[in-house]
């Protein structure tokens, strides 16, 4: 996935400012493609530019504007090309497995301690991504209701089954994530 089509994907919902990308992108696409502002803001000139976006200035406040985008019609070829063309898998980065591959060099309370922040981390994601799936089965998700809004009624089971289907996903690595660390731990203790 590029920074490209996650904000294809967004704009497919509705017109959106930078900021109210931004805002998306820390609530819902985040959690599976995080863009910092320096990103989305060149991107979003970038796509205009490509005539996949068609920018407007609308106005912010007394005095100001901001730049609303609206996905055109290459864009939505562009988006859906993309999701009919299978992944190319990028190579691995992965500080924490390498880190495990030689705890041998860490302190035994220092190997610990990752393991436990490395527990941590995915305990607090694993709550997020179960409080996605709870919005998703109770009606709260904004950006689901706002996406069905644009979808025939007929399509919305489809939609919502693929919001939760991608949550299970993400849960289910975390639960791995957490079950490798503990096994960590345990290791840590049958070599002491």
């Amino acid at each position: 996935m590029s920074l490209r089509h996650a904000i294809l994907a967004l704009l497919t919902v509705e017109p959106m400012t930078g900021y109210d990308l931004l805002k998306q992108f820390e609530a819902s696409v985040g959690h599976v493609w995080h863009a910092p502002d320096s990103q989305i803001y060149p991107a979003l000139r970038a796509m205009e530019k490509d005539g996949l976006l068609e920018g407007a200035d609308v106005t912010w406040g007394q005095r100001g504007t901001k730049r609303r985008y609206t996905i055109t019609e290459s864009g939505r070829a562009e988006f859906r090309a993309w999701m009919d063309t299978p992944l190319a898998y990028p190579r691995d980065r992965d500080p924490v497995h390498l880190k495990a591959a030689y705890l041998e060099w860490a302190t035994p309370d220092a190997a610990r301690a990752q393991l436990r922040a490395h527990i941590a981390h995915y305990q607090e994601r694993l709550e997020q991504w179960r409080e996605k799936i709870r919005e998703i089965e109770t009606g709260g998700s904004s950006m689901l209701n706002r996406r069905l809004a644009t979808v025939p009624e007929h399509e919305h089971p489809r939609t919502i089954a693929f919001k939760r289907y991608t949550y299970e996903g993400m849960i289910a690595r975390a639960e791995a994530e957490i079950a490798w660390a503990e096994r960590g731990l345990a290791l840590l203790d049958e070599l002491e």
